[in-house]
């Protein structure tokens, strides 16, 4: 007995994804030290299954980790290993107040301009 055409087609890309998880993995699986710029105070923090969000005292969100489903909130699906702050909150004028990392998702509270804190 031999194997069929479909048995060969699937090895690759199975080898493919695995090689794709183990390097996402190395990159993700130990506690690290994160520089923030240091005029940056931390103020909130929370962590979904595979990224990470801080509020700084200053209402800017940083995000990093697997971005696959959009959940870093830059407009992409990129991953990053470095913090990155979320621009779109700036150009809308918008301060973050608190932040709720889901599995695959982040959820934040936001101020408007001129409301009280």
């Amino acid at each position: 007995a031999g194997s069929s055409p479909g048995d060969a087609e699937l090895t690759p890309h199975q080898e493919q994804s695995a090689t794709e998880d183990t390097a996402f993995i190395s990159i993700q699986a130990f506690p690290a030290l994160l520089d923030l710029p240091q005029d940056l105070e931390v103020s909130k923090v929370s962590c979904g299954s595979r990224h990470t969000a801080v509020v700084t005292r200053g209402g800017e969100l940083y995000t990093w980790g697997w971005g696959k489903y959009g959940q870093l909130g830059h407009g992409d699906s990129a991953s990053s290993d470095q913090p990155h702050r979320v621009e779109y909150l700036v150009a809308e004028g918008l301060q973050a107040e608190e932040v709720v990392c889901g599995p695959w998702t982040t959820y934040i509270c936001v101020l408007e301009p001129g409301e009280a804190q």
